[in-house]
């Protein structure tokens, strides 16, 4: 014992820096293993060999689907959501757009399909004809968002449109995990050091006992992997809280429910579920086409109410045929002006939607083993890497340790 004393004393500035050595060890072995899960976006190195890609970008497409079905089945009623704009206010915010389209698809239309018949008529009739069509915009509106709502399932599929965006964008799928789960990596971290320095402190004592070079080596492997699978357990788990006297014990993402649930909701809102891509997924999804037969419906409709008695003459002097051709054409140019209208009224369908809150209501009311699978997908996958390469750092460390204390 005198000796280890002895030994202490003489190189105490070396077993004093053993523990913080080892806080060191677990914080870089903590650090690596945070980035490795989202770093880098494409695979680098030489396939099949060697080389890494971040957890959630090389699982992107399954990590998608994961996120996708937690939102579509519990967290999204699109039809509640589509519910929410009030027709009239809509009418209201797209008023003068509508006003001129219409104008220059009326004109269009007639200088295309009867330019004869269109060029021989007055400015004043012209006109007349147009205001005409106009006055009967607002209720087109009206019963295309009623078609709509009747038939969102069949227009539109935000399931597919959510999985393509988040695996197309891998950043974007990066930035959805790492944004609401970012305090859970930075205790990972902090783990790291406080594990990291109370498991030195042995690391110290076990060196002064035994000279044993194999010791800071097997310790600073057993820091890193130890280390790391705590860290993961412990934000997870307890899912419930757990009373150990004057102490509750819970895991951290269990415990930030509420912060994380308004996160998720913004991001889902901001990036995910937004007018413009709910507009192109209805425009040029793989249901694009029941939409735009949906469109011809209620604008035959509106053509029938706007030639209503006179049908016989316009059959007449425009044709049966021709008649269905302008149709189709007005459908279509109806069709071409929606991103340009909707637009005008963005923010109030963002308002009216509110979509972050309706995500962040429901995910409040999710049992904490669904809300666990918000985060619990990125690490399961291959968490035993994450945790092995905090063993490899550990011991490659550890073994650096040894050359400086023996020489």
């Amino acid at each position: 014992m005198d000796g280890v004393l002895a030994d202490f004393a003489q190189h105490w500035p070396l077993y004093t820096a053993i523990p913080f050595i080892a806080a060191l060890i677990g914080y870089v072995t903590k650090r690596v293993a945070i980035e490795m899960m989202f770093r880098p976006l494409e695979f680098v190195g030489i396939r099949p060999i060697f080389g890494w890609q971040g957890v959630v970008p090389k699982h992107g497409g399954r990590m998608a689907a994961i996120a996708t079905d937690l939102l579509t089945k519990n967290l999204i009623d699109l039809g509640e959501v589509i519910g929410r704009i009030q027709p009239d206010r809509l009418v209201r915010e797209i008023e003068q757009p509508l006003l001129r389209a219409i104008d220059d698809l009326a004109r269009d239309v007639m200088a295309k399909h009867h330019p004869r018949l269109w060029e021989s008529l007055p400015p004043m009739a012209q006109d007349l004809i147009v205001k005409q069509l106009q006055a009967g915009s607002p209720k087109l509106v009206r019963e295309l968002l009623d078609e709509v709502r009747a038939n969102l399932d069949g227009v539109l599929d935000v399931k597919h449109m959510t999985v393509e965006r988040l695996t197309r964008d891998r950043a974007l799928l990066v930035r959805l995990i790492r944004e609401t789960s970012r305090p859970e990596m930075a205790f990972i971290a902090r783990c790291g050091i406080y594990f990291g320095f109370v498991l030195g402190i042995v690391q110290a004592v076990v060196w002064a006992l035994t000279k044993n070079p194999w010791v800071l080596p097997v310790f600073g492997g057993a820091i890193g992997l130890f280390t790391d699978w705590l860290a993961i357990k412990m934000i997870f788990l307890p899912r419930r809280p757990v009373k150990i006297g004057p102490i509750t014990l819970q895991g951290k993402f269990q415990r930030r429910k509420a912060e994380v649930a308004r996160q998720y909701g913004e991001i889902i809102a901001r990036e995910v579920l937004t007018v413009p891509n709910l507009l192109d997924e209805l425009l040029t999804g793989p249901r694009a086409d029941r939409l735009a037969a949906l469109v011809r419906r209620v604008v035959a409709r509106a053509v029938d109410e706007q030639v209503g008695l006179i049908r016989p003459l316009v059959s007449a002097t425009v044709g049966g045929e021709r008649l269905r051709e302008m149709t189709s054409t007005a459908a279509a140019g109806s069709l071409a002006q929606m991103p340009y209208l909707l637009r005008h009224a963005e923010p109030y369908l963002v308002e009216a939607m509110d979509l972050a809150n309706m995500v962040e209501r429901r995910m409040l009311a999710l049992t904490p083993e669904e809300y666990e699978n918000l985060l619990r997908p990125a690490f399961r996958q291959e968490e035993w890497k994450l945790i092995a390469v905090g063993g490899v750092i550990g011991f490659v460390v550890g073994e650096l340790q040894v050359l400086l204390m023996l020489h």
